[in-house]
This record gives structure tokens, sequence and C-alpha cells, in this order.
């Protein structure tokens, strides 16, 4: 099979499936191995990249998918204006943050980073399956430890959790200690 038919089969793949795909999965589906999947893959996401047109393929925390592409955001939206949902609330935006950086992380560590009760922000964020539970710690009361999503990683344009900018505190330089801690299976 020639490399032009590979790609073309890996489009209808990644179209049909309408999430993402993980490398694994493409390369066991066309019967080849990951590296040449991959080189294929990244070649298809770069003639994606330099084209005009109204997709890309986008690797998303080791998966592929195709997405719309951001400056089309505004057509886009009116398309899906029916399902429109209201924005994130700053707090919510800030619930988020703490989670991203922290993760996995209970109520208790957001709300003492935070100040403030964070129960509506994280409600709100599990609605919008933007976080998710990760299990409970093992503590006393066994409290419920937070994590984002595939679907945080897609919205804000990550393609990993390592792709979080670093924070500045204030008085500080930028930094970036540790990162978020990756969690087997995520």
């Amino acid at each position: 099979m020639d490399v032009e038919s590979v790609e073309a089969i890996i489009e209808g793949l990644l179209f049909a499936s309408g999430r993402p795909l993980s490398l694994e999965k493409i390369s066991q589906v066309l019967e080849l191995d990951k590296k040449t999947t991959r080189l294929i893959l990244d070649n298809m996401a770069l003639n994606y990249q330099n084209s005009r047109r109204g997709i890309m393929l986008r690797e998303i925390d080791g998966c592929y998918q195709l997405c719309t592409r951001f400056e089309h955001y505004e057509y886009i939206r009116k398309l899906a204006e029916p399902e429109q949902k209201q924005e994130l609330s700053q707090a919510a935006y800030e619930v988020l943050a703490v989670i991203a950086y922290n993760q996995p992380v209970t109520r208790a560590r957001i709300e003492e980073i935070r100040g403030v009760n964070s129960e509506s922000a994280i409600s709100r964020l599990l609605e919008r399956d933007l976080i998710r539970e990760m299990g409970r710690l093992e503590a006393p009361g066994r409290p419920i430890l937070y994590g984002t999503t595939e679907k945080f990683l897609r919205s804000f344009g990550f393609k990993s959790l390592s792709d979080l900018p670093p924070i500045k505190m204030p008085g500080e330089e930028f930094f970036k200690e540790e990162g978020p801690k990756e969690q087997p299976g995520d």
C-alpha cells in the first residue's frame, strides 16, 4: 500500500471514529508497526497544519483526532448555537487551574489554595466533563481526588499535561516544579 492510500485510510478511521484513536489501535487496524504509523501521522499533521483546510490532525494525550481549526471557532459556534452552554465562571477557571496543576487533588486542598468554598465550581466542571473523579485518598473520610479529563486537554489545546504553561508565584521567577502528576492509565 502506498503512503497516500494509508493516509486516506487513517483519515477515514479518524473521521468515522469521531473520538481520539490511539497509535496502537491505528497501527493494529493498518497492520503497520507503530514507528511507521507515527511517521505517517506526523507527516499528515504537518500537511494539515500547512494547508488552508478547515481541519487539523491533533495528537491528544497519545491519541490522534481530526479537529476543526481554532480560527474557525466563530463559524462553528454559530452552527452549534442551539447547544450553547454558559461560559465558565472565574471561580470555575480558578478551580480548574488548581486541579490541573495539583492533580490528583481533594476538594479540601482546592479550597485551602483558593480560600473559599469550591463545591459549586467543582460540580460545574464535572458536568462539563473538564474534570473527573480519580479515586479516593487513603485518609480519614476517604475524600474524592479530582483530575482533568481528555476533554480538558482538547478544549484548551494541550497535547498532554506536560504542555501546561509554567506558573508564576508573586515575587518569584517562572517555575514549573514537578508539574501535574500523571496517573497510571491516563
